[in-house]
Parts: structure tokens; sequence; C-alpha cells
């Protein structure tokens, strides 16, 4: 599990981004702090924690003096901005500190889960170990730049897309429309046309089950799990 720190002085939005960070399988909420004394004492007590969701705008500091004296104390904890603050100087600031991300407060579900999962997959490519060429340093990089998740296609429900997004993510092993189907209680045509939408976006993989005869069953792969 991807231990996370969230630090908001609001404490309903704190709230609501520690929600969404438990729905995001892999990730757990280590800790919630309201301003920057609290959230340096919980990264010293907390026994092991990976990532933090820092706001800018603080009570008794700013988001990047939390960095900075993090940075002075030997924490190299990973860092994602989650703020209002807009001004170019401040995301200036936040790339010199080490920053990994910027989140634009106000965001949905869908923005916060894609910087996570992305964040998750660049975290197993790092925990490989080994040597990188030009180009799995320029994707390393460019990981957790991928715009948020694209706009639904007319048509399409965002309800059952996240209800086929979340049985995909959460199941253990490829499955096929039909299964999705069952699963979730739509048809099985529902469940293929938004496989094929997660296929083109890229959010899953389609692979091929050949049987004794016939023609191959399509099963889907949520793709962070390739």
């Amino acid at each position: 599990m991807i231990e996370v720190l969230v630090v908001d002085d609001d404490t309903r939005v704190a709230r609501v981004n520690a929600a969404y960070v438990a729905k995001v399988p892999g990730f757990h909420v280590a800790g919630a702090a309201h301003n920057a004394a609290e959230a340096l004492r919980q990264m010293e007590a907390l026994p092991r924690l990976d990532l933090v969701l820092l706001d800018h705008c603080l009570p008794d500091e700013t988001g990047l003096a939390v960095v900075r004296e993090m940075r002075r104390r030997g924490h190299q904890t990973d860092v994602i901005m989650v703020t209002a603050a807009r001004d170019l100087s401040t995301v200036h600031a936040a790339m010199r500190h080490g920053a990994l991300q910027y989140l634009v407060k106000p965001f949905a579900f869908a923005g916060l889960r894609a910087k996570l999962e992305a964040y998750a997959q660049l975290r197993r490519t790092l925990d490989g170990g080994g040597e990188a060429d030009q180009c799995e340093v320029d994707r390393i990089f460019g990981a957790l730049s991928a715009p948020s998740e694209p706009e639904l296609p007319k048509g399409h429900s965002p309800t059952t897309a996240e209800l086929v997004r979340q049985c995909l993510m959460n199941a253990g092993s490829p499955l096929s429309a039909q299964e999705i189907a069952e699963r979730t209680g739509v048809s099985r045509q529902t469940a293929q046309r938004y496989l094929k939408l997660l296929e083109r976006t890229g959010r899953a993989r389609l692979t091929l089950k050949y049987g004794d005869a016939g023609r191959p069953e399509h099963r889907y792969v949520w793709a962070t799990r390739v």
C-alpha cells in the first residue's frame, strides 16, 4: 500500500480528498493535517509515509515552506501539490522544490485518481531498478504529466463508466464483457461498449483467450496491472 498524508487547511476538503484517496486501490490514508506544523509533526511520527498531498495556502506557513523544511530534515517523501494557487511563480517554485505534480482546485475525483494511478505506475517502474535508455527516461519524466480522465463521448453515462471501471480495476484477472455484465448488472452489450472505450483511452488492455475451437474470447485487464 502507498501511504498518503493529506494536508489541507479546510477540514471538509481534507475529508473529501482523503475519501478520494481511499477509493483508489493500492492507496491508504496514513493521516491528515490542517496546518504546516501538524503536517511536519505527522511526518516525524508516522512509521511510513510515501506521498504527501499538500495544500499551499496553510494558516501558519505555505505548502512550499513545508516542502523546504521536509527536505532540510531529510524527508524524501514524494509531494503532489493540491491547491487553488494558480500563479506561475508558485507553480515554478513547486517544480524547483521537487513537487512531482501540481493539481489545481477545484477538481473531480477522476482528476486526482488519474494522478494517483500514474504515481503508482511510476513507483512500480522505479522500484524495478536496473538501467534505462533515453526513451525509458523520457517516459519516466513524463509519467505524471498525462492529462486527467478524458470527457465521455455523447451517450455514455458517467455512473456506468465508473461502475465498469471499478469492476475491472478491482478484478484479480482479465474479464470478459459477459463477466463484467454479471458483476455490475448491466447488459453484455453495454459492458462491451464501455470496455472498448476504456481500451481506446488506454485505461484497459485487450487480451485474447483461445479455446479448443471457434473465435478467441476477448478479455480485458486494467492497464496498470500489466
